[in-house]
């Protein structure tokens, strides 16, 4: 992989974990980078899964590919947000 590569994968890791958050609802009390990171890795996650699936290589805009992507963001950031909200409460 090259470092042009590496870059674009960053910048789609943090437009997937930003599109991620949006999708789950409610406020999530998770700082920024970590939902950068959630991001990156749902990115390269959903990329395995839609070459597993062979979706990965489409003509346009690869649809399906990205919705595995925001999808697995959104469920990470709901996990981690869920996590650290029971973390948080007292008892």
């Amino acid at each position: 992989m090259s470092f042009t590569g590496i870059v674009m994968a960053l910048i789609v890791g943090l437009i997937i974990g930003a599109l991620g958050r949006l999708v789950v609802p409610g406020k999530q009390n998770i700082p920024i980078w970590l939902t950068m990171v959630i991001g990156v890795v749902a990115a390269l996650l959903g990329t395995v899964i839609a070459r597993a699936v062979g979706v990965s290589d489409t003509k346009g805009v690869d649809w399906i590919e990205l919705l595995f992507q925001v999808v697995l963001a959104a469920i990470g950031v709901a996990l981690v947000a869920g996590i650290g909200s029971r973390r948080r409460v007292t008892r």
